[in-house]
């Protein structure tokens, strides 16, 4: 008998008063009990406002994806004791690959953007900086600055490790401290996992607290710097969302719910393509994976009309090959339910779903783990003919290894049918032919948070129909919660505030450790590039010298390029160009030019230039026009122990101190 306990306040607190028994999936027997009414919610939220989110602000966005990243690894050395642990919950080995493996990469995913993406600071920069008076002195900037409340997560039963961590890396990564709250039936393995990363000493105190049982009042104590965000079904998540002080006080409230998520066969498709077989296999995959209790698992099968009985066998088929029993059995390829619970609530769905279709596969009356005390279905398969008449297939969801096989006449009513789910986490669409893509993205992105096309092209490369991926968005419109997690960085901000910020080019680059072109310039010393990256400062400025570009150099770069366009070459056509006053010199000659002028030719603490951004040709240099360059320290982002990325603003002016050209050169520079 696991004793499942809260870490509330920095301390472990076992099972008390109103302590529930919790079953294994398997066998049916109580193996644990979790819950306790006296725990003190208040003295949580307080612990995580006042010390773990203080402790988290200083710590910049580097600082916090190291942090994810050593959790990260931590977990991976352990993840076979959460393997062993998770089998009660009636997950197979490979269902442990999506739960357990996929929720450390989810992490590692959120580490290295918040190196790649993020700066070496406390405060995000949302966009570029906007010139708000005539003269540039007076600018605006978005920033994102961490929500100084706590983050409530309540998570779903289906995966209690993956579910847990992708909404705690953004968080983390943001700056924000969480309060986990798990689904009961699987709070176990939460709370093993939970114990790890508290063991491993690598989060700051109060970053991280558990609420294994119930929440008790603590909605009634959040305010404007709190979120709240849930997995789950509709009816929870409604009731949530209406909580009278989330609502006064208008609580970020983030829902991923349970949806009626389709697939389409496209009206290309023939049975001896190779996109039939992938057909099949995604939905075989989404019936089976997680016993089908996936909030992504395929629900709808919609088919052109003349399909249906080659897809019904097809189907049919494939799942024969199921086999059903002990999780813990290499040879099992699906496990149980969660709980007898909602085996109950799954068979009495289908039974609603049984009264608008035909049950053409699986019987939960005759298969081979029937008589088991454990949570074990057979995949079921049903058949609406006629889906426009049926109210069920639309609205009711038994989330467990169900889906309905209906036929479509065209691809307008296959978007039909697609959209009357009223709102799904993902729809995919089987197809070769790039039109059907495109109508069905016309005519039903709306209704989706997610579309997956795939085909022969992409099969091999793909990541599944039921996949959420850390770097896109995860949630969809309607019944699916209106809500998004994942989704690269878009996730973090979802726990910080974007601001408005106003003022001069001075104050902007103070906030943001970012240069703002106008902003004071620091000029004078060694050449910038002999510099190392520690050394640097932004707004560190190198103002060149003049070099002049003569006829020659223009007709020499033409020739050893071998880029004669005629703008640099006759005198006529160019003049009867609206752009050019008459020949006028390549740009990329001018970008030479430049780094002719600016680049420092010892070696030095500039290991590489890598590349550049955001170049803009500004105004025609003709002949015995003069280029200078000023070189500016814009940004800096270290990117191991041993060297970082250097960004430099460089303005080339002519003669007349006008912009002809500006971009950001990026340099790997040593420590």
């Amino acid at each position: 008998m696991r004793q499942i306990s809260s870490f509330a306040t920095g301390e472990w607190l076992g099972p008390g008063a109103g302590a529930k028994p919790i079953s294994s999936a398997i066998t049916g027997n109580v193996i644990a009990e979790v819950g306790n009414d006296a725990l003190n919610v208040q003295s949580m939220q307080d612990y995580a406002r006042d010390v773990g989110g203080p402790s988290l602000r200083t710590l910049t966005f580097h600082d916090r994806a190291r942090m994810l990243k050593a959790i990260a690894l931590h977990l991976k050395k352990y993840r076979k004791i959460l393997y062993e642990i998770s089998f009660d919950t009636g997950a197979t080995q490979s269902d442990h690959l999506m739960d357990i493996d996929g929720g450390i990469g989810t992490m590692l995913v959120y580490a290295s953007k918040g190196r790649r993406e993020m700066p070496d600071t406390c405060v995000y920069l949302d966009g570029p900086p906007e010139q708000l008076g005539r003269l540039s002195n007076f600018m605006g900037q978005h920033v994102c600055t961490p929500l100084q409340g706590a983050a409530l997560h309540i998570n779903a039963y289906n995966f209690p490790v993956w579910g847990m961590l992708e909404k705690l890396a953004p968080t983390l990564l943001a700056g924000m401290p969480a309060i986990i709250k798990p689904a009961t039936s699987t709070s176990y393995v939460t709370e093993c996992c939970v114990r790890l990363i508290i063991e491993s000493g690598l989060l700051p105190k109060g970053a991280l607290q558990l609420i294994s049982g119930n929440i008790g009042d603590l909605l009634n104590h959040l305010d404007c710097q709190d979120v709240v965000t849930f997995t789950g079904s509709e009816k929870t998540g409604l009731m949530l969302r209406s909580n009278p002080n989330l609502l006064a006080n208008s609580i970020r409230f983030t829902a991923e719910q349970d949806s009626l998520n389709a697939i389409v066969l496209g009206p290309d498709v023939t049975k001896k393509m190779p996109e039939f077989d992938l057909f099949i296999d995604e939905i075989e995959r989404e019936i089976t994976a997680k016993a089908g209790q996936k909030c992504t698992a395929i629900r709808r099968i919609m088919v052109p009309s003349n399909r249906v009985d080659e897809t019904i066998k097809a189907l049919s088929n494939r799942l024969t090959r199921t086999r059903i029993g002990d999780p813990r059995d290499p040879k099992t390829n699906m496990g149980a339910l969660v709980s007898n619970e909602q085996k109950s609530d799954v068979l009495a769905k289908t039974a609603l779903i049984g009264a608008e279709a035909e049950r053409v596969f699986g019987n939960p009356d005759d298969f081979t783990m029937m008589k088991s005390k454990g949570a074990f279905l057979p995949p079921m398969l049903f058949y609406c003919a006629n889906p426009d008449g049926a109210s069920n297939l639309h609205k009711v969801e038994a989330f467990g290894p169900v889906s309905t096989i209906m036929p479509y006449r065209n691809i307008e009513h296959a978007s039909e049918l697609l959209n009357r789910g009223k709102g799904s986490l993902v729809a995919s669409v089987i197809t070769h032919d790039t039109d059907v893509a495109k109508d069905i993205t016309v005519s039903s992105a709306a209704f989706h948070g997610r579309l997956y096309f795939n085909n022969r092209d992409s099969m091999s490369d793909a990541t599944g129909h039921g996949a959420p991926m850390p770097h896109m968005t995860h949630g969809g419109p309607g019944r699916a919660g209106g809500g998004e997690e994942l989704g690269g960085i878009r996730a973090v901000t979802k726990y910080m505030q974007r601001t408005a910020i106003q003022g001069s080019p001075d104050i902007l680059s103070a906030i943001g450790r970012k240069w703002v072109p106008g902003a004071t310039e620091v000029t004078g010393g060694s050449h910038p590039f002999t510099r190392h990256f520690n050394d640097l400062k932004t707004g560190d400025t190198l103002h060149t010298v003049s070099r002049q570009i003569t006829l020659e150099d223009i007709e020499k770069f033409a020739d050893f390029t071998g880029d004669k366009f005629y703008a640099h070459m006759n005198e006529e056509q160019a003049r009867a160009n609206p752009f050019f006053p008459g020949r006028v010199a390549h740009g990329y000659l001018l970008l030479s030019f430049a780094a002719g002028l600016f680049v420092h030719p010892e070696p030095g603490p500039v290991l590489a230039n890598i590349g550049l951004e955001k170049l803009h040709f500004l105004k025609p240099v003709e002949a015995n026009d003069s280029i200078k360059v000023q070189l500016t320290v814009k940004s800096k982002a270290p990117r191991n122990d041993q060297y970082g990325e250097v960004k430099w603003h460089v303005a080339l002016t002519n003669q007349s101190d006008e912009p002809v050209a500006e971009y950001e050169l990026l340099t790997m520079n040593a420590f």
